[in-house]
Formats: C-alpha cells, structure tokens, sequence
C-alpha cells in the first residue's frame, strides 16, 4: 500500500509538472507573438508563426520533462527538503531540458535541410524559448506549492486518509511512527503503538501506547486501522510469528519492519539474486551512472579553474612567488600520503605553508592555533585555503573529487578508526577539495564525530544538484574559517 501511496503521489506531481509546463510553453508563445509588450520591443521581423507548428513540441516536451526533472530528484518524496532547494532543482532542470528540447529541433533542421518543406516547420524563435524557461520555473514551483496546499487541507479534512498502527515500541518503532508523521503527504495517520510495556507505560516520543500485543485485533478495530506496521526486534521473533497469526484473518494491510537499524551502515537496499531477496546494509548513491557524472564535472570544473589560476588569474604563479620569497628554505609544492575511496592512498599537491622538514622531530600532529612550524606566508594560505589549490590537479589526474569528504592523513585513519563508529565509511566515495562538513564550519581541530555524521549525510543524499550547491556554499563560506590553522 505504501508503494501504491508513493507511486500515485508521484503519478500526481508528474500530472501536475507537465500540465505546468504546457502551460508555460504555449503562453510563451503568445507573450512574444500576441503582445504588444514584447513586439514593440522585439518585433517579429520573420512573421508570426502558426501555432500548430509550436504545439507540435508538445509530445516531446511531455516525454522530456518528467525524465529531466525525475534524474534531479524532483519526484522523489523526501523529508527536510527545503522550497529553496526544490527551485534550484527545478531551475536546472529546466535549463537543462530546455538545452536538450533546442538540441532535438536543430537535430531535425539538419536531418531535413534539403526538404524546403520540412526544415523550416522546426525553427522556433529565441525569444519564446528564453520565456518559456522563465515562465516554467515559475509554473512547476507555483503548481507544486498549489498540489501541496491542496492535499492538506483534503487530508487535514480526513478525506481518504488511512490510518496506521505500529506493533513495537523500540527504537525501530520510533522510527517508523517519525516517519509516518513525517510524510502527512502520503495520506496516513498514526493512530499510535501497541506494546507490551503497556499498561505500565502509556506513550513513547509522544505517541500513545493503545495497548499490548495480544490485543492488536482489538486495539486496530477500535480505532479503525488499515494497516499495521510490525516493528519489533529480532530478539522478539516469536512474538512476529504470534502476532501475525493472531491478525492474518483481519482486514488489515500487514507490513514487517525488518530490524535492521543497529545493522545499516550507510543505506539499506533490497536486491535480487535470481529470485532470492537480498539486503545490502551498505548502499551508496556514487556508482555507476552517477560516478560517471561526477567525474565528468570533476574534469570540467576542475580543468577550467586550473586554467583560469594559471593564465585568466594567475593565482598560481604569485602564490609560488611568495612562497619563495616569505617561505623560507623547501619546495613550492608539498606532497603528502592521503587516504580516499576504498582506503586507498594517494600522493595529495599543497603548497607548503609549514617550514622544511617541519615533522622531523615530532611526527604527524594536528596543526594548532598558534603553531610555530607556519611561515609567515602559510599563515594567510592556510586561513584563506589558498593553501589547497593545487588538489586540482589531483581532481583532474582521478586521485579525488571536488567535492567529497576530506582526505585525512593514514596515520589519523588509523587512531580515529579505533575510536569513532563508522569513521571508514567516509571512504566509500572519493574524497574532496570541500564538503559538506566544511562548508558548515566542520574542518580543522574540531569535533571528528560532527564531521563524521556530516560526511555520511553526504553519502547518503548525493546528488549533483548538492555537488553544486557545496561549491556555491564554499564561494561564501569556505575562506577565512576561523579553524583554518
């Protein structure tokens, strides 16, 4: 039922996205043919185009668009995503589709270049394009805003909403009951727990606690339930089998919650092994396609920056200088043992910022505030993270990424591994100039385990449209840290 729930809500955004973007592309078409706003500033000079020919974009627009706007998460139904992300998703979204629907009618006006009569039927003005990306915008984030308010207040009335009873009390009951609250916009409502800790204890994070497990029948018809949500432990097994004969003959949606919170590492995945069900307890988002995206604009970005510090902005050259000239005695350039994904080290490019040999006597130690290794110039690289432009060339070369977590030194892997859970897990992915730890103040001599719990934020929710935004973030927030030291 719960799938059944996701795919009509999504079934119902795809509806309304498309109807958006209708809407948008044939208003284009009249705000710049049938205005006398924009004809007075841009007027027709190649005549006033039929409509049928711009209503023949249609279909392709309405199998282009929810493609797009699905490869950007749009049609995912997560909690915490803010309105600001959901516009900046569905800016790049359009920009792109937008980009792919110019690529599709100039592909046609090729192909059909020596049909006089067909060629022309695909030219489409710049103007209603350069609209229609603007007013789409606007359209999917106005339809959206509007679907939202609409299934509140018909699910606050209590139209078609199901209700939910959750068996088990425990953390992973918890979970799921958060959950449930979570996502009003799926049309359910918890009606609360049965437990055996009742009567003794009468609510858990708030929740009421209905009653004990042998009287679920009792407890879901007196309070109307269509579904119950078995979440109980493994050590509690016998009474998942007791419970489940007891409820089979009643007219319940039944559901078991596998407990395998204490177990996931990063993301738990079913699979199939010819036919067998599988649980991988460690998933992560950053395979196949997706790892291919991110380092095609690893390469990209990574290249034209290189470029642009050496040549536009020769950046590169000037900190050398300084470098040569305030830095005492060593080479431009310090190359130190990092680790990345799947523990695997790698030679990493800075420009020093510490005086030669400065680990001679003591080893590998954390830089401190007032460290007395820093050269006068290291100083300032190391505040302002001037320190690691060169890891551009490591982005380009594969040896990292852009963005990722940061790459630690092994002899740190080795002491933070015995003592904080789940530290390895950060090497699942590359690891990156900036991150989402860093851009939230999570770098330097500060709390291993928030950046850790960053880091695996990261992992979890990737995308290329959160790539970007840690990249803008960075811009603003990733200089002059008082941390950086």
């Amino acid at each position: 039922m719960v799938k059944f729930q996701t795919r009509l809500m999504v079934a119902v955004f795809v509806l309304v996205d498309v109807l958006s973007t209708v809407v948008a592309w044939v208003l284009s078409y009249f705000l710049r043919f049938d205005s006398s706003v924009v004809l007075g500033a841009l007027p027709a000079t190649k005549g006033v185009p039929a409509l049928s020919q711009y209503l023949l974009l249609i279909p392709v627009i309405v199998s282009l668009w929810p493609a797009v706007l699905y490869f950007h998460g749009l049609y995912q139904l997560k909690r915490g995503r803010s309105r600001i992300d959901e516009f900046f998703a569905i800016l790049f979204s359009v920009l792109i589709a937008s980009a792919l629907l110019l690529g599709t009618t100039l592909y046609v006006r090729v192909y059909y270049r020596y049909q006089p009569e067909v060629a022309p039927m695909w030219e489409y003005s710049q103007g209603v394009m350069a609209l229609f990306v603007a007013l789409d915008v606007l359209a999917l984030n106005v339809g959206r805003s509007a679907l939202r308010a609409y299934l509140k207040r018909m699910w606050s009335a209590g139209y078609n909403v199901r209700r939910v009873l959750v068996a088990g009390a425990g953390e992973l009951g918890q979970q799921v009951a958060e959950t449930i609250v979570a996502h009003r916009e799926l049309g359910f409502r918890l009606v609360g727990f049965v437990d055996d800790a009742a009567p003794a204890v009468k609510e858990r994070s708030g929740i009421p606690i209905l009653g004990t497990l042998e009287e679920t029948t009792r407890v879901a018809a007196a309070h109307g339930a269509d579904h119950l949500y078995i979440a109980l432990p493994l050590d509690e097994h016998a009474k998942l089998l007791r419970l489940i004969k007891n409820v089979s003959n009643e007219c319940l949606d039944i559901k078991v919650v596998p407990d395998l919170v204490q177990y996931a590492t990063v993301k738990a995945v079913l699979e199939d092994l010819d036919g067998i069900p599988i649980i991988s307890l460690s998933e992560v988002p950053l395979r196949g396609w997706n790892s291919m995206v991110k380092r095609v604009m690893d390469i990209v970005v990574g290249s034209a920056a290189l470029v642009a510090l050496t040549l536009a902005l020769p950046l590169f050259p000037i900190i050398a200088l300084l470098i040569k000239w305030k830095g005492g005695r060593g080479p431009v350039l310090l190359r130190q043992e990092r680790m990345t994904l799947d523990g695997k080290t790698f030679r990493i490019y800075k420009f020093r910022t510490m005086v030669e040999n400065a680990e001679e006597n003591t080893g590998p130690v954390w830089a401190s505030a007032e460290d007395p290794r820093r050269t006068p110039i290291g100083i300032w690289l190391r505040r302002f993270n001037l320190d690691e432009l060169p890891q551009l060339l490591n982005v380009v070369r594969g040896d990292m990424s852009l963005v990722g977590p940061r790459p630690e030194r092994p002899p740190f892997v080795q002491q933070f591994k015995e003592h904080i859970p789940q530290y390895m897990l950060r090497h699942r992915v590359k690891s990156g100039i900036t991150g989402w730890a860093q851009v939230n103040g999570w770098r330097g001599n500060t709390s291993i385990e928030k950046r850790i719990e960053y880091d695996l934020y990261y992992i979890e929710n990737w995308s290329l449209l959160l790539d970007v935004k840690i990249l803008i973030l960075t811009l603003f927030r990733g200089f002059g840290q008082k941390h950086a030291y």
